[in-house]
């Protein structure tokens, strides 16, 4: 019988302490990029929280990021220059104190590099492009740009073993760049970098060059991907061609895990009666594990969960309560805080950018949007 409490040996020769997973989840931390106190707070307070723990998305070029941002002091975190080395190794030291593992979640935002377009500077994507829901024009990527910021994931993967990082999660969900890139929605390219694939598999590729030639046998790589994307007036993939993809990429490289993102642990598509979990696995490599996230606020809904897959992510019962898993795998269900007030977001050590957003009440829709108008952005520009 499968526990919330077993080992987990992933196929790279790592073994983590149970199968909870903290979600990536932005802290609105950094310092322009840079780890900050607030930051390294947040991580002692959660240090405990599961037997792996992914940090927010960290970008890998200076042009794929922030996102999601409205202070110089309250940014998304970056590693794009060995600059900020001394802070992510302090945070890999941090979050790995108590023995569970460290993965550094790496992404390009692309076209979701809102607090560039809000400063003016040029945001990119796949292709030129003025989307209704962008307050700005995003510059399509030349040949050579492409060229590049593929070999920054392969560089900011050099940086995570570096500072000490067990692994790291490249990022292919959520509508950033690696999902542009798949998406016919956003990628109008006549290039090689038009074939939906191309990108995703070049920025593989690169990320285990470096693996091979820097890391020790049992670090840790993974990639988390969006199962659809299906908008209400077009489609930018279905979850036929995302498991295809996954089929490609870990049938191609020896990835330890794969990390549905969704809404709901159990979702399903409209095609089919079973959950994306269960349409996925079959096409898994060999060894290669399946996280899901969603919806997981309990005992029941992590164990429901961890029968859909290999390992379960929990995200907002996370923030809410910094040791939630810690308190599940201890049978300490009755102790887990559920409901989050003022007080609480200080014990419970949410940075300062967090709480400005537990503290609005529409926090989550259309957050972008609220952002642009908590910034006085001018579409002028």
């Amino acid at each position: 019988m499968k526990q919330l409490t077993d080992k987990i040996f992933f196929k790279n020769g790592a073994v983590i302490n149970n199968r909870m997973v903290q979600s990536p989840m932005l802290t609105n931390s950094g310092n322009k990029g840079e780890v900050s106190q607030d930051t390294l707070n947040y991580w002692q307070a959660r240090n405990n929280s599961a037997g792996m723990m992914i940090t927010e998305y960290h970008y890998v070029s200076e042009n794929g990021g922030p996102a999601l941002t409205w202070a110089d002091n309250r940014t998304q975190l970056a590693v794009y220059d060995d600059k900020f080395l001394p802070g992510l190794t302090k945070l890999a030291k941090t979050m790995k104190a108590n023995g569970n593992k460290a993965i550094l979640q790496i992404a390009h935002t692309g076209r979701e590099a809102n607090y560039r377009g809000y400063l003016g500077l040029p945001v990119y994507g796949p292709s030129d492009a003025d989307y209704p829901f962008l307050p700005y024009h995003v510059q399509g990527f030349t040949t050579e740009e492409v060229e590049q910021v593929v070999k920054d994931f392969g560089t900011a993967t050099k940086r995570a073993i570096q500072a000490g990082f067990d692994g790291i999660e490249i990022h292919g969900a959520n509508h950033y760049l690696i999902q542009q890139f798949f998406s016919r929605f956003s990628n109008k390219r006549t290039d090689r970098w038009g074939d939906p694939e191309s990108f995703p598999l070049a920025v593989a590729n690169e990320v285990f060059k470096a693996v091979t030639e820097f890391a020790p046998k049992n670090f840790i790589v993974g990639y988390r991907i969006s199962p659809e994307e299906i908008n209400p007036d077009s489609i930018g993939y279905t979850w036929h061609e995302s498991a295809k993809l996954v089929k490609q990429l870990t049938g191609r490289y020896p990835f330890d895990y794969v990390h549905l993102s969704m809404s709901s642990y159990d979702a399903k598509p409209a095609d089919s009666e079973q959950t994306f979990a269960q349409l996925f696995k079959p096409y898994l490599s060999d060894g290669t594990k399946l996280i899901v996230v969603g919806g997981i606020i309990n005992r029941e809904t992590a164990t429901q969960a961890m029968h859909l897959a290999d390992l379960v992510a929990v995200g907002k019962a996370q923030l809410i309560d910094a040791n939630f898993a810690a308190k599940l795998l201890s049978g300490k269900d009755q102790e887990i805080i559920t409901e989050m007030t003022d007080e609480l977001e200080k014990e419970q050590e949410l940075t300062p950018g967090l709480r400005e957003v537990f503290d609005k009440e529409e926090k989550i829709p259309n957050w972008g949007e609220k952002v642009f108008k908590e910034l006085d952005y001018d579409k002028s520009k």
